[in-house]
């Protein structure tokens, strides 16, 4: 009896070990999200009714003096804020109840309101994904500092594409594809998800500089939390001498920055593999679902509660990335209709709205069902 209580609450336990950082870096992501919708959308007058973590059946909640009703439901993979007017969780209008309303409900309505105000709050859930980020950087590089390299070539792997593109020890990157770097870091992000891409060097070599041009492949490393990814290379090599390795400090005002910058970093890089997924040149197993995310998040917990807490910025930025997809009933599907009537002057017709939403929602399943199979049986 011991033994099995030992091996459920026990510290490499599934529970302890996986699924409470699981549910930990989950939860502090859905409900940044849900409250940035819900925040925006109360400065904007309208009405909420329900402000759930997870969904399905109700485990527990209140009802405030506003009337939300606030609540943990009983499936941890997601949550929704439901406003005046809407049929479900998506802010797909209800008809019926819309014209059951009374004056007052009618006026705080979600699909009462001016076109601007539905924007911004829709808008809002991932822009605060966004800002959790940057905030998780800027507390992480203010209280530990950064790791940086110059960018300076110690050795070149031969048979790479660096050897082969002429690349020698002692060279320094100047721009690569055109972007001043100044960090070894810096040519690993612009390289690392460019696999197959003629990529152009600018290097400074002796008193001169020198132009090259190579192209990464694709290799299996392992990550810092011990799982073998496929990054892009070129085959040089940067060691602790050549590039001077350090730890950066820097001032709150300074950290915050350069957490605006590694976050913008981030999504564009995940813009770019998301265009390059869609057309086939990465590898599906990049992609995973709540069990990998479970699976990352105990290997993250084992390491300390700083890496945990980078794991919340990193997918925080990916949820926010992934609602803004021009899909209904994504967010960024919303913003594409409130777009369009603003342009027209009218709302996207019922009919026209209900085909693209089945439309949406099936591609939406489709990639929920693809990440599950990877997590299962694809990788």
């Amino acid at each position: 009896m011991i033994a099995t209580i030992s091996s459920l609450l026990g510290s490499d336990s599934l529970l302890i070990g996986t699924i409470v950082p699981f549910l930990f870096v989950l939860t502090v992501v859905v409900f940044i999200h849900e409250m940035g919708h819900y925040l925006v959308g109360r400065w904007c007058g309208i009405g909420v009714k329900a402000f759930s973590i997870g969904f399905g059946p109700e485990l527990l909640g209140f009802t405030d003096g506003h009337g939300t009703r606030w609540k943990l439901s009983a499936v941890p993979l997601g949550g929704y804020v439901k406003f005046v007017g809407d049929m479900n969780s998506t802010s797909t209008p209800d008809a019926s109840e819309i014209q059951s309303l009374t004056a007052d409900e009618h006026r705080v309505a979600f699909h009462t309101q001016p076109v601007w105000k539905r924007a911004a709050t829709v808008f809002a859930g991932p822009a605060f994904n966004f800002i959790l980020t940057i905030a998780v950087f800027t507390a992480l590089f203010a209280t530990y500092g950064k790791f940086v390299a110059d960018p300076v070539v110690a050795d070149v792997r031969p048979g790479s594409p660096a050897a082969a593109a002429g690349f020698q020890p002692g060279d320094r990157f100047v721009t690569v594809d055109g972007a001043p770097v100044e960090t070894f870091a810096d040519v690993q992000r612009i390289v690392s998800d460019r696999a197959g891409d003629p990529i152009v060097f600018l290097l400074a070599r002796g008193s001169g500089e020198v132009t090259l041009t190579a192209t990464p492949e694709s290799m299996e490393q392992t990550d810092a939390l011990g799982n073998v990814v496929k990054v892009a290379v070129i085959g040089v090599v940067n060691t602790p001498e050549s590039g001077r390795q350090r730890i950066v400090k820097f001032g709150p005002v300074g950290a915050l920055f350069e957490a605006v910058e590694e976050t913008g970093h981030i999504i564009v890089g995940t813009g770019q593999f998301l265009k390059r997924f869609a057309v086939g040149r990465e590898d599906k197993c990049q992609l995973g679902g709540p069990i990998k995310i479970a699976k990352i998040s105990g290997q993250a917990a084992k390491l300390g509660f700083e890496w945990l807490v980078q794991l919340v910025a990193m997918l925080s930025v990916g949820i926010g990335i992934l609602n803004l997809l021009p899909i209904p009933p994504l967010d960024g599907g919303h913003l594409v209709f409130y777009g369009l009537e603003a342009l027209k002057g009218r709302p996207v017709s019922d009919r026209a709205m209900e085909a693209v939403y089945r439309v949406g929602m099936f591609l939406v399943l489709g990639f929920m069902a693809f990440v599950f199979w990877n997590d299962l049986f694809g990788c």
